[in-house]
């Protein structure tokens, strides 16, 4: 923020407002807050919290942005069958990740005329998802995310799981932990070698990535590479967030353990390593989401693009070119189950870019799928294709509970519990909102992680794991395991929280799972959710590789400098500073009970041959229907071993480049 005389008198305010706070926190009023009763406690803290934050948000912004606005009046962007259907070039079904680079690269060409179809409003309206912070408060509100439920997972303890996914523009952009790490070289070279084309290759791939990518370089980690990154594109990357104590002290236990430190997880030194992670958080200190970077307010301005929200794709419509050869010619979409349906034509292609659950939950409605199962529900089949939401694969993560020793670097309060959180909650709120300078609510929790192999004899000495497992990773150096921290313990994708304790989260997810499940129809209503089964833990590798985790896990929990930070006497059962006593065999159990999704699902339409069970080709084309395509995690033809939203981003801007070379 620039020095400037409002500024001056900002931060004035704000010192005396610290200084009212502190004396305020230990006042008698401090007291008095202490004897209300919950409700009217939550009550007054809430409504406090928000005056707070709109006043400082006003402050803060004297010249507002302009609005990204977008259509909700359907009948603008389709009509009824039956009344003449107004006709794009390309119709994108879902605005996630992929969706919104999609619409924005191929509307750089302006003869190419573009709807984009989401079945949510704008995730960049939404101020929790703005925040790096507070995304987690969106994993259970059914407006703005998907309340998915796995089918009861019989080898974790026979009970049915949350997997939220996003429902707004950017997708799971707006709900994830902001980790910037895209996976490792050897899982793109993978790719090209199952679908026989080397532009899927790392080495061509890369360049993609550095399309997409502005990397803000940070005085504190001067050794990244910036040859590696790219620093015009318009998703930008760094260490622009805040972290705690416990980012660097885990590193350095990390170290202890025998990890090796690296300096950036996607620079040409490879994956494996312990690091602070750089995140995709802007320099304003906001989470940068696809819609943020790429639906930009002069991109929305553009002639050739359409944007409506609140308009969920319930078919795609097609015709018979001759013998059971079909082309997509449009969509069909509406707002509610009750609601008119509304038709839209392509004149050249339409993407299905709703994720890995809904995009095969599309092509199944649509008539596209395996052919007893479509039967199986009345749909008429346009092409069978037994690879549609087959071979589903998610990371399965758990999470390490542990107490800190004293406060002295407790974030606690970021789900305030008495006065005293409340009082430093608004001091967090008035430094990001008006000071502009981040602090706490810039942190995305996840701020460190630590990629290794389960089959690393420094880590996993073979005297101790003799058992062999199968490997599944992607090349020699590529990790199988991911440990990140967070300052703050949660369980329930963080809406169970320790009330009264300072504690601190480790975290423990599978890389390259060998457990995979499917994406089903329970009927053929379009609103109605598919069966989601990713038959987690299904296979002995898959558990003995989480109990090797959770092993090493705990021993950089009770390693230095951590051994000396975290209570690890203690022998409270809601924590795991005993966990490393129990049996191989007990830590089994504890990973069938513990097991929950990262958010990572993908290739429920993979790109792979069609003997394989493929559902797209190299150009993302769906086989056996023309004018078709996919793009989103779902092409995936094996997952990554790291975070999908990089790699959408590259495979969305690999996919506007190779249509707009098409195209002319």
């Amino acid at each position: 923020m620039s020095s400037s005389v409002p500024d001056r008198a900002i931060a004035s305010v704000t010192n005396a407002l610290n200084v009212v706070l502190e004396k305020l926190a230990q006042h008698p009023v401090g007291e008095a807050y202490s004897r209300l009763s919950p409700k009217s406690r939550v009550a007054l803290s809430l409504s406090s919290a928000v005056v707070a934050i709109f006043v400082s948000y006003y402050l803060r912004r004297v010249k507002r942005k302009r609005k990204r606005k977008y259509i909700t009046n359907l009948e603008a962007v389709g009509k009824p069958l039956g009344q003449q259907l107004p006709e794009y070039d390309v119709i994108i079904a879902g605005g996630g990740t992929s969706g919104c680079v999609l619409a924005a690269r191929l509307t750089e060409n302006p003869n190419i005329r573009v709807l984009l179809l989401e079945s949510g409003g704008s995730g960049r309206a939404i101020p929790e998802s703005r925040i790096p912070s507070t995304h987690s408060k969106l994993y259970k509100t059914a407006k703005h995310v998907h309340q998915f439920y796995t089918e009861r997972q019989t080898a974790a303890n026979g009970v049915k799981k949350l997997w939220p996914r996003a429902r707004m523009l950017g997708g799971c952009t707006f709900v994830l932990q902001l980790k910037a790490q895209y996976g490792a070289p050897g899982d793109f070279d993978e790719w090209a070698t199952i679908i026989s084309d080397d532009s899927w290759s790392f080495k061509n791939l890369s360049h993609y990535f550095r399309k997409f990518e502005s990397y803000r370089p940070h005085p504190d980690h001067p050794k990244v590479d910036r040859a590696a990154h790219g620093l015009t594109g318009p998703v930008q990357t760094g260490f622009n967030n805040t972290v705690s104590r416990w980012c660097y002290n885990f590193v350095k236990a990390c170290v202890s353990v025998g990890i090796r430190e690296t300096n950036d997880f996607n620079g040409p030194q490879g994956t494996l390593g312990a690091a602070r992670v750089m995140t995709y958080i802007s320099d304003k200190y906001e989470r940068v989401s696809s819609e943020s970077a790429y639906l930009t307010p002069e991109v929305l301005a553009r002639p050739n693009l359409k944007v409506a929200i609140n308009a969920t794709v319930t078919r795609i419509m097609t015709y018979e070119l001759e013998a059971k050869q079909y082309r997509a010619a449009g969509v069909e979409f509406a707002t509610t189950l009750t609601g008119p349906r509304y038709v839209a034509l392509a004149k050249k292609d339409v993407i299905v870019s709703a994720g890995a659950v809904q995009s095969p939950h599309i092509l199944l409605l649509s008539g596209i799928g395996p052919a007893a199962h479509l039967e199986e529900h009345g749909i008429s089949v346009i092409r069978d294709l037994p690879g549609v939401g087959s071979h589903l694969v998610d990371h399965p993560i758990l999470d390490m509970h542990f107490e800190q020793k004293g406060k002295a670097d407790s974030y606690g309060y970021m789900f305030p519990k008495n006065f005293g959180d409340f009082v430093r909650l608004t001091r967090a709120v008035f430094q990001y909102y008006v000071l502009g300078t981040g602090g706490p609510l810039a942190m995305n929790f996840a701020e460190a992680a630590a990629f290794v192999r389960t089959d690393d004899p420094t880590l996993f000495p073979p005297s101790e794991y003799a058992e062999r497992l199968v490997d599944s990773t992607s090349a020699n150096d590529s990790p199988d395991l991911e440990f990140f921290e967070t300052p703050v313990a949660y369980k329930d994708h963080a809406s169970v929280l320790f009330n009264n304790h300072h504690t601190v989260g480790l975290h423990v997810y599978l890389l390259r799972p060998t457990s995979f499940g499917n994406i089903l129809l329970k009927s053929s209503n379009p609103f109605e959710y598919p069966l989601v089964d990713p038959l987690y833990l299904s296979t002995r590798d898959d558990r003995i590789k989480l109990v090797r985790g959770l092993r090493l896990g705990l021993r950089i929990a009770h390693s230095e400098p951590l051994n000396s930070l975290l209570n690890n006497a203690s022998k409270d059962p809601q924590f795991d500073h005993q966990l490393h006593l129990k049996t191989n065999e007990e830590l089994e159990d504890v990973v069938r009970e513990r097991v929950e999704t990262v958010y990572h699902p993908t290739s429920t339409c993979r790109m792979a041959p069609l003997e394989q069970g493929g559902v797209v080709d190299t150009q993302l084309k769906v086989y056996g229907v023309k004018n078709l395509r996919v793009c989103d995690a779902s092409v995936f033809p094996e997952i990554i071993s790291g975070h999908t939203a990089g790699a959408c981003f590259a495979v969305a801007e690999k996919l506007a480049d190779m249509m707009k070379a098409e195209y002319q």
